[in-house]
């Protein structure tokens, strides 16, 4: 499946050692690789010299995006997608297919959030469906947690699960729009945080974008739209058809 290069290098892919972590009453793998790339600061300064950051209005990201150098998807992906199959088990027949590949900043202050900003969320029912994400900017910056809904002990939606999930979390969502909003960073009756991904520069994380998960935003550090500054990620969502 290898996607030839056409231009420069934008980052060279250090040799991988990947750790792949059971997570959760599921056990679902998540991949963790540090040291993913030998050098970040060529992605680092395409980011920060690129004056087409905006809010993402297709997702309820918090935040301002612009577009990844397709040469650094490339790079990404040509390192990544026999251990893809090899983790997840992916069936041969299905082929990878980029959806969307994007520079991240979180920027929006938690009064301003809507009430779905306040929860953890999911990215796609698929089984199939990846989050690579390669944090960029030095730390400290929050990290990636998982979370699972208390009610229904879910911590994956799926097109079998989703109308239930949506159904038992409607009374708390309801109940956001009578409290001030807030990042959902911590454990509490609703849902409880049983993972973390520390953020640490040039680490990249695999997972599957069914889980629930939310960023542990830490206001004094995370909400920051300058590239050089803020939590600066890329984030490729992939979907194997």
């Amino acid at each position: 499946m290898s996607v030839s290069a056409t231009t420069k290098h934008i980052i060279k892919v250090n040799h991988i050692a990947p750790q792949v972590q059971l997570i959760g009453q599921q056990q679902t793998p998540v991949i963790v690789i540090d040291s993913f790339a030998e050098d970040i600061a060529q992605l680092i300064a395409i980011a920060v010299n690129d004056s087409t950051f905006r809010q993402d209005k297709g997702s309820y990201y918090p935040g301002c995006r612009t577009s990844l150098p397709k040469q650094y998807v490339i790079e990404v992906l040509n390192a990544l997608y026999k251990l893809i199959y090899d983790v997840y088990r992916i069936p041969a027949s299905l082929r990878l297919k980029p959806q969307q590949y994007v520079y991240s900043l979180i920027d929006k202050q938690p009064e301003t959030l809507a009430p779905l900003q306040c929860l953890p969320h999911f990215d796609a029912t698929n089984p199939h469906y990846f989050a690579i994400l390669h944090y960029l900017n030095d730390a400290p910056h929050g990290n990636t947690g998982f979370f699972r809904h208390n009610l229904t002990d879910l911590e994956r939606i799926t097109a079998e699960n989703i109308e239930d999930y949506f159904t038992k979390v409607q009374p708390f969502l309801d109940s956001k729009t009578q409290t001030p909003a807030s990042y959902f960073v911590a454990s509490d009756e609703h849902y409880s945080l049983y993972h973390q991904i520390e953020y640490r520069p040039n680490r990249l994380v695999i997972y599957p974008g069914n889980l629930l998960h939310s960023t542990i935003v830490n206001p004094q550090t995370d909400i920051d739209a300058n590239p050089s500054s803020g939590r600066l990620t890329t984030n490729i969502f992939i979907n194997f058809q």
